[in-house]
């Protein structure tokens, strides 16, 4: 009987001289790492320490203009070694809340009409003084749906989106003259919101984002840098911006990617 020949430790023909061997990944090095540490201290300080700081200066400000106009026997920093911050907010604050209470009042409603009556007969200033008055109160007014909702639109042409905030139902004789329902929209520029753009657009063409208002503004101030950490699904319309789709369809509709 014939003997099997010894097995041989080298490799069959066509199989590789050496194993494969996982190479571990190269830890990375130590001015890499010290820059990586930098980055995120920067990242994680800068936003606190400049909310602190201009909140401390707007603070400081509101301080130097009320503080000198309360009377020195009424101060109570006359008889302190030291300031007191926050002072002049806080009389602000109690000053305003006074000027409503009296407002409220016959008196204050009697006064505030005659007040309105003088300034109705100058000329510059009951323009600015009106355009003001309507702003403030559409801003602060509780029942006041202005900037609380975030919409997507076409623009500054098709096929191109920027977010938007809904203002107001467009009314008076602008939508006299049109056929579509139509709502005024503020286009803010970034990163500086407090400028932008009104728009009178058909409500067919706007996408309504269920993003609040904040997110919607933080994406547009980071310059669309910072998403918002969850997009829910988009509603609209029907046949909102596109000509070829049919009014009867009421599918949401979403930008292209």
């Amino acid at each position: 009987m014939a003997k099997k020949p010894p097995k041989s430790d080298k490799p069959a023909d066509g199989a590789a001289d050496t194993p494969h061997l996982i190479v571990p990944r190269p830890r990375p090095r130590v001015l890499t790492r010290l820059r990586n540490y930098f980055l995120t201290g920067i990242i994680v300080t800068a936003p606190i320490s400049l909310t602190i700081y201009l909140t401390w200066e707007f603070i400081g400000w509101v301080d130097r203009q009320a503080v000198p106009l309360l009377p020195e026997k009424y101060n109570p920093e006359t008889y302190l070694p030291f300031s007191l911050p926050g002072l002049g907010l806080v009389i602000m604050v109690v000053f305003l809340t006074f000027v409503g209470f009296l407002t409220a009042s016959i008196f204050g409603r009697s006064l505030l009409q005659a007040g309105e009556g003088l300034v109705n007969r100058m000329p510059v200033v009951r323009t600015i003084y009106n355009s003001l008055k309507q702003i403030m109160e559409t801003v602060l007014s509780q029942s006041s749906q202005s900037f609380r909702q975030a919409v997507l639109v076409e623009y500054p042409r098709r096929g191109i989106w920027t977010v938007a905030f809904i203002t107001a139902d467009t009314e008076g004789e602008v939508a006299d003259r049109l056929d579509d329902e139509v709502v005024n929209i503020y286009v803010p520029t970034t990163p500086n919101p407090t400028s932008g753009f009104l728009l009178m657009v058909p409500k067919r063409d706007l996408i309504f984002l269920d993003m609040s208002v904040e997110d919607a503004a933080k994406f547009i101030i980071s310059v669309g840098v910072i998403t918002p950490p969850q997009v829910a699904t988009v509603r609209a319309l029907p046949g909102a911006g596109d000509d070829d789709r049919d009014d009867d369809d009421d599918q949401p509709r979403r930008p292209p990617a």
